[in-house]
């Protein structure tokens, strides 16, 4: 079974971009790359990832992701800074977790 992921991305003015996927490493490459070049995460810059939770079904990560975006800004960036209080990249931490399990 795959887990899915809903993430919380950032750039240097603090901005959020809440989204899911079930490959998070290759989602997050995409937002640093700007892959896709017209989309608003490429405009916006989003290359840092500062919040994620795994989740077991894809039906499980869109409720999560829809309950997340309806939140005021102020709520999501507490959701951040209950588990990263200095906004870090989560990128390498992410990476380190696999290659733990």
């Amino acid at each position: 079974m795959t887990d899915w992921y809903v993430y919380i991305a950032s750039n240097s003015a603090n901005t959020l971009y809440t989204g899911m996927t079930d490959n998070l490493p290759d989602r997050v490459r995409q937002h640093k790359e700007r892959t896709y070049t017209n989309a608003f995460t490429a405009r916006y810059t989003f290359n840092r990832l500062v919040y994620f939770e795994s989740w077991p079904s894809k039906r499980d990560a869109a409720r999560r992701e829809k309950q997340i975006k309806a939140w005021t800004r102020a709520k999501r960036m507490a959701l951040i800074e209950s588990i990263n209080p200095e906004w870090r990249d989560l990128t390498v931490a992410y990476h380190e977790a696999l290659r733990a399990e």
